[in-house]
Parts: structure tokens; sequence; C-alpha cells
């Protein structure tokens, strides 16, 4: 097997907005195995605890990963979430129990050669997709299997998948996203990325495996670093640290917050 470097050691997506429904709402993520640790995020269920009063809002904000997601009780439904530019909202009901699989930025299409530009900003049914995972999914995920349950079938299901799998390994395409990682994102993409591909190419590569441009990702990168630190409100007035993440002035950061979060930093960090 061909390896790919391990984009986990620079790279921690964050999904915050689930934590403010109280307890009502568990949100939970399992590691994957350690052969899969370079592809994959992790493992994720949301699932109501008792029944809501009211149906729910789910956010996803923008994190540069792509998802694959089903209810447990509807497993034959299973569908396929692509990079977002922006935070994406889902209407759920009054009780429900999903699970999914994230995965790190450019694994789906390494591990499934999709072209990820073809999901940025969409969700499709899986089976459009992927036909053979939408059909493991619709036969072994079913409500009641205990998280170690799910953990070890998708373990076993990637981990197959995984040593049949041809890996594209251009180093240029990876040494990009090093640079925009370790410097969280705070690049010029025409000049940190001089990395021997013209911007054309540059371009194709990152739309290919990313989903969208450097551009967009490192926006994307910035954007969760901040959500990574966990800054206060308070001290983001008072410390200003918008100006070391690459923001212009406040204004610039609030518009792009929210856009990528879905509300004004003050109010998702209060």
């Amino acid at each position: 097997m061909n390896g790919i470097p391990d984009i986990r050691q620079l790279y921690h997506p964050v999904q915050p907005t689930v934590s403010l429904k109280n307890g009502e709402v568990n949100y939970t993520e399992l590691m994957p195995g350690a052969e899969l640790r370079a592809f994959i995020y992790c493992y994720w269920q949301l699932k109501t605890q008792s029944k809501l009063t009211e149906a729910f809002q789910y956010r996803v904000v923008a994190d540069g990963c792509i998802d694959i997601f089903f209810e447990l009780n509807r497993s034959h439904k299973n569908f396929v979430m692509g990079t977002a530019s922006s935070y994406i909202e889902f209407p759920l009901d009054t009780t429900f129990n999903y699970v999914g699989v994230r995965f790190l930025p450019t694994a789906f299409p390494q591990l499934f050669k999709v072209n990820a530009s073809e999901l940025t900003d969409r969700f499709e049914a899986l089976e459009s997709v992927l036909p053979e995972t939408s059909s493991f999914i619709s036969n072994h995920f079913h409500e009641g299997l205990l998280p170690s349950e799910i953990k070890s079938l998708w373990d076993d299901y990637f981990t197959g998948h995984l040593s049949k799998t041809t890996l594209y390994s251009d180093k240029r395409l990876y040494k990009a996203l090093e640079i925009i990682l370790k410097n969280k994102g705070v690049v010029h993409v025409e000049q940190s990325l001089d990395i021997g591909l013209s911007s054309r190419q540059l371009r194709r590569l990152f739309e290919f495996y990313v989903g969208d441009s450097a551009k967009t990702f490192s926006k994307i990168v910035r954007f969760q670093n901040i959500l990574k630190d966990n800054p206060s409100a308070e001290s983001l007035r008072k410390n200003k640290i918008f100006y070391d993440a690459g923001y212009y002035d406040q204004a610039h950061f609030i518009k792009e917050f929210k856009t990528l979060y879905g509300e004004t930093p003050s109010k998702a960090l209060e």
C-alpha cells in the first residue's frame, strides 16, 4: 500500500454546535483503527437522549472534510456530504440517531477516486456516488448497534477497501497542504505555495482532492484553528487575536466567521 502524509498530525476539525442543546442531544466521536487514522478523522454519532419538544436544527460548520451519514433505523437512506464553503443547517425530527464517517481532507477522493469538487456545497444519495459502500451500510447497520460495534463495522470495511486501493501521492500537493496547515491557514497562496506547480495545476489538484481552491481551504483552516483554541468572546474583544489569525480587521473577521459558523463570534463563543 502506498502511503500519504498523516494530515491528522496537523489538523483537528471541530464541530462545536451540538453542545449548546443542554444535554438533550448527544454528539460523540470514535477514533478509527490505527491503519485508518491518516484518512478518517472520526466516526461520529448524533442522537437524542429523549424526545425533544420541537424539531432540532443541526448546524454543521465548515471544516474542509467530507462525511458519509445516515440514520441507524433507516440505513438504506445514506448520504455523502461534500466539503462546504460555508455552514450548513439540517432540520431534524424530535428524535433521531445519526451515525457518520468524517474523512480528513483529500482522503475521500484518495480512497474512492471521486472528484471532491463534484460534491462541494451539496449532499447526495451515497448510492449514486458509491453504490457498493451504500449497499454495505444498508446490509450491516441497524438500530441498537453499540458504539463499539459501529466502530468495528467501519474499521473492517475501510481497512479492506484500503488494502485494495492505490493512492495518489504527489508530494507537491501534500507539501502545499502542509504549508497551509502548519501556518494555520495564514498564507498568501500565490507566494507561499511556490511548490513547482502552476496556479492552474494547483487549483486543479485542490479541487479534485479537497473540493475547493487552496485559498478557500486556507480560510477554513484559519477559522478552524480559532475554534480549536476555544477563545471566549471576551478574550476575542480584549486581545484581538483575529489579527494574529490573519484577518484584516474585526469586521473582516466577523463576516467570515459568520459565513463559516452561522453565527457571529460573540454569540457562538459566549
